[in-house]
């Protein structure tokens, strides 16, 4: 008999705490409608020994990309052979193929899993559902076990520190910027080589997701990082929202109008610089508008300027992870400078949200095509300058 019911009547931290004493077997399956996602967590015996979720930004393939363990032509030969008929998990190919090693796999599965457990329990609405299976296949090829107790003791210490840290980092769209140095000697750093990295990464536009994502690290390890950062005086943390609201008008919902009206009049008649200033002017007035971001990314496709597309769009898939048409730019803009995997990853994506409507749909063939040459180019090892 399956264990379920709304996540406002028993909290999420209740039933992994349930699963666990009762060591149970199975797949924990949880929807949350506002948040349009769902996750799904493999225990055995009580441990986790898988999490996969919708939305999850850390596929393992990508994580060891940008940790530099593995090439995106590594990560492509794997992808082939799955598409041959190769049922082993991507992880299981990279090491066979000697790409990677499997302590790499293990602690970069063990990331992927703690990110979506960490995601699920902040939820505090939504349905969950328990079906014991056997599941004997995945417990046999599962990379880590990980005690639940382990995990809700951790999730714990995040909550607590996420109440301290969000009086600075309200949510990841924040932006930090190096401080202005004072007059004088500066004094000297002494930072921690993760302090270092996250310091690296900063030049006043990237915000805690996307300084998160290209680090291949959980927003919450770069938040609190930056937290400190700050703390020392080094940087500053800046909501880009905040600051336009604070601006008169700024972000009220006519200026927006006609920003967007403006933009689409530019873009009809090809003055990219106007509409890219248009754009840009809406987007830092509202961060968290999925849709503006999607907006940007194409003034700066037509523009010309795929990397800065790439930036915006991967913003919009992040608001709006069932955003159709920004996966399908993102796809094209990564093709342009010649990231062809990820092109492919988010062509696929795209292929998966269902139903399109009808702008969309009219774009299968084109995705297609897309696709086909990417996956010839990214054989070939094609490079862009």
């Amino acid at each position: 008999m399956p264990i379920e019911g709304p996540l406002r009547e028993l909290g999420i931290h209740d039933v992994f705490q349930l699963l666990d004493l009762s060591r149970k077997t199975g797949v924990l399956r949880v929807t949350s409608d506002l948040r349009l996602n769902d996750g799904k967590i493999y225990f055995d015996e009580g441990a986790v020994v898988f999490a996969e979720m919708r939305s999850n930004p850390h596929q393992i393939g990508t994580l060891l990309v940008r940790t530099g363990k593995i090439t995106e032509s590594d990560l492509e030969r794997a992808r082939e052979l799955q598409t041959k008929g190769d049922a082993r998990r991507l992880g299981e190919i990279l090491v066979e193929m000697g790409a990677v090693t499997p302590r790499d796999v293990e602690r970069q599965v063990r990331f992927q899993i703690e990110e979506v457990v960490f995601e699920v329990m902040s939820w505090n609405e939504g349905f969950f559902s328990f079906s014991e299976e056997p599941g004997p296949d995945v417990a046999m090829r599962a990379v880590v076990r990980i005690r639940t107790e382990a995990l809700l003791m951790e999730g714990a210490r995040r909550i607590d520190e996420w109440s301290r840290i969000e009086k600075r980092v309200p949510h990841v769209g924040v932006v930090p910027h190096l401080a202005a140095l004072s007059s004088g000697t500066s004094p000297a750093l002494d930072l921690l080589p993760a302090e270092w990295e996250v310091l690296a990464m900063i030049d006043s536009t990237r915000d805690v997701r996307t300084i998160a994502r290209q680090l291949g690290r959980s927003d919450f390890d770069v938040a609190k990082t930056l937290f400190g950062l700050e703390s020392a005086g080094v940087i500053l943390l800046i909501d880009p929202g905040a600051a336009a609201r604070e601006r008169p008008g700024g972000g009220s919902a006519a200026e927006l109008a006609e920003l967007l009206a403006g933009t689409e009049a530019a873009l009809a008649r090809h003055d990219h610089q106007e509409a890219r200033a248009a754009a840009e002017q809406a987007a830092a007035a509202h961060p968290e508008n999925a849709a503006i971001h999607l907006l940007l990314g194409r003034v700066q496709l037509a523009a010309g300027r795929p990397a800065e597309a790439v930036t915006a769009l991967r913003q919009g898939v992040r608001l709006d992870p069932r955003l159709a048409a920004a996966h399908r730019l993102l796809g094209h803009a990564l093709a342009a400078i010649g990231r062809f995997g990820e092109a492919v990853e988010q062509w696929e994506h795209w292929e998966r949200l269902t139903p399109h409507g009808p702008a969309e749909a009219a774009r299968v063939e084109e995705v297609q095509q897309a696709k086909a040459a990417a996956l010839t180019l990214g054989r070939a090892g094609v490079q862009h300058g």
